[in-house]
């Protein structure tokens, strides 16, 4: 090989060499400049407040709030990650939520309870936060993921026999125990709820028109399927056929004034 051609080799390699520590650099550009975790700065500016700074829910913020048309008192409690427990899957019951769930869940914040909508975070850093939010419970690295429950809307949800059909249902497994006869959150049982930490919850007024999840049919559906873990809210997976389900889903509808 000639000098000049092994200049030119050598002057190639550089280059290379330069290229690939250039795409390195811009790949990881965002991390340093957000820190180590950015994660972790995204949850202590945003999420540690109500979470608590090891995920606990020891924050300093605890909500108390009451509703307009039952003059019922609420407390509203923020989600022990450490527990590695969630009330809003598309899973069944006992299991994770999938990963699209916990996305969806900061997009669209909680209503009517405190947590807000950060539908404006940037994708990245919304990954980010929840990487962050996995470390603090070991179920997500013992666990396998559970599949989503399969969601397919009836053409017929909302009719007179569906929502006639849904009352019978609401009354054979005593919904009405809980929500009250008339949806109000009055049932008998209404004033002896408390969650799996003891802590006193009161069921969901329907007539308020809001929910939770939301109240689209699909969500209403995936709520009775999945249940509300860490609550008195039951999954209706494994007792009730889906045409129950979504005959639940009518009455309920109904109740809601919608």
């Amino acid at each position: 090989m000639t000098f000049q051609r092994k200049r030119k080799t050598i002057f190639r390699a550089g280059l290379t060499a330069l290229f690939l520590l250039f795409a390195v650099v811009m790949a990881n550009t965002d991390n340093i400049h957000a820190g180590k975790n950015p994660g972790k700065e995204i949850y202590q500016a945003n999420c540690s407040d109500c979470h608590g700074d090891q995920g606990d829910a020891k924050g300093i913020v605890c909500y108390s709030t009451k509703l307009e048309k039952s003059g019922r008192s609420i407390t509203t409690y923020a989600r022990d990650f450490t527990l590695g427990v969630f009330r809003f899957r598309t899973t069944s019951t006992g299991c994770l939520p999938d990963h699209q769930d916990l996305v969806d869940t900061i997009t669209r914040g909680i209503s009517p309870s405190f947590m807000p909508s950060f539908q404006d975070l940037p994708p990245r850093e919304k990954e980010d936060v929840l990487a962050y939010i996995k470390t603090f419970s070991e179920r997500w690295e013992e666990e396998d993921p559970c599949d989503r429950i399969a969601i397919a809307k009836p053409f017929w949800v909302g009719s007179p026999e569906s929502t006639k059909k849904g009352q019978k249902v609401f009354k054979e497994m005593k919904c009405w125990e809980c929500h009250g006869d008339t949806g109000k959150g009055d049932g008998t049982k209404s004033d002896q709820l408390k969650d799996d930490q003891g802590r006193k919850i009161v069921p969901f007024d329907y007539t308020t028109g809001e929910l939770k999840r939301g109240t689209s049919p699909e969500s209403i559906y995936i709520t009775f399927s999945s249940g509300l873990d860490g609550t008195g809210m039951p999954s209706y997976e494994d007792t009730l056929k889906e045409e129950d389900r979504w005959s639940l889903v009518s009455y309920t509808l109904k109740l809601m004034g919608r």
